[in-house]
């Protein structure tokens, strides 16, 4: 049975008061069951929605299909897995190639003085597994227009500065999504998701940008053994850091760990995991025109 991620509130409070206490009980060996990743081609079983509660200035029903799995790892911050898939049965039901856009919805910082969102690519060919899925982050002042783009260095991101050629290899996908503001706005933490069309290897880096010294670090759990990793937010034991729930397909739990900017990991069986921002669904949110 696939397992998806407890809600969390998504404001300036405890998620606790939605319901994360009976996620992660005091007693760190009573950890619930880890979620089990599906293989990326098929949806999975029928889900209860792991979507978080959010704040909304304006919502739009058809960018959420209840009781639908809408991402390979049922984080409670998805990917439009739907539309991939849809996407690709679009092309491969005609034996087509071609491409599509998607746009995240904006995340507006606390201090609503910027805006984060993501424009998504398919590169939809007749087979899953010659396709190819790529994102663009974008980060808008809101008081000047400006734009500046924000840019993972986990192996399958789509870099102009990195020097890997595994981002060009047909069958990647590699999202890279805002998931939280820090309550003060001076930093944004992200969702980068990758892996394999057409197959189990999945995985979530984190991506945060601290406009203090307009760097951006890419964080995962370290010297740890896993297969697939869930990121859950920033910690709320220590706002430096973020949180992840990361194990190995099969095992009966899967530990949440702690991760600084600096790659320290360590167990974070008490933490819970924060977030801040205001999700805005604008006209433009969703699949894009051709």
């Amino acid at each position: 049975m696939f397992k998806p991620l407890l809600p969390l509130e998504w404001c300036n409070t405890d998620p606790s008061s939605a319901g994360f206490d009976d996620a992660l009980p005091s007693n760190s060996s009573a950890l619930p069951d880890p979620y089990e990743v599906p293989a990326v081609t098929v949806p999975a079983p029928h889900l209860a929605s792991s979507q978080p509660v959010m704040q909304v200035s304006d919502s739009s029903s058809d960018m959420i299909e209840p009781e639908v799995p809408i991402d390979p790892l049922n984080s409670a911050y998805p990917i439009p897995w739907n539309w991939v898939l849809a996407t690709y049965a679009e092309f491969g039901d005609n034996h087509n190639i071609g491409s599509r856009f998607y746009r995240s919805p904006s995340l507006v910082s606390p201090d609503g003085q910027y805006a984060a969102y993501s424009r998504i690519q398919m590169q939809a060919e007749p087979e899953l597994f010659g396709s190819r899925v790529t994102s663009v982050m974008f980060l808008e002042n809101l008081q000047t227009g400006d734009l500046r783009t924000i840019t993972a260095s986990s192996p399958l991101a789509d870099n102009p500065f990195g020097s890997s050629n595994e981002t060009s290899v047909p069958g990647t996908i590699s999202i890279l999504i805002p998931v939280s503001w820090s309550e003060s706005g001076d930093r944004i933490l992200a969702r980068q998701f990758e892996g394999m069309l057409n197959s189990s290897d999945a995985s979530d880096y984190a991506v945060v940008w601290d406009r203090r010294n307009n760097h951006t670090s890419t964080l995962s759990p370290q010297r740890v053994q896993y297969t697939n990793a869930v990121l859950l937010g920033w910690s709320k034991i220590d706002s430096e850091c973020v949180l992840f729930r990361a194990g190995n397909l099969g095992d009966e739990s899967w530990p949440v760990w702690s991760v600084s900017i600096d790659g320290k990991t360590q167990l974070a069986s008490q933490d819970r995991p924060i977030v801040y921002g205001q999700v805005l669904n604008q006209v433009w949110t969703g699949a894009q025109a051709r």
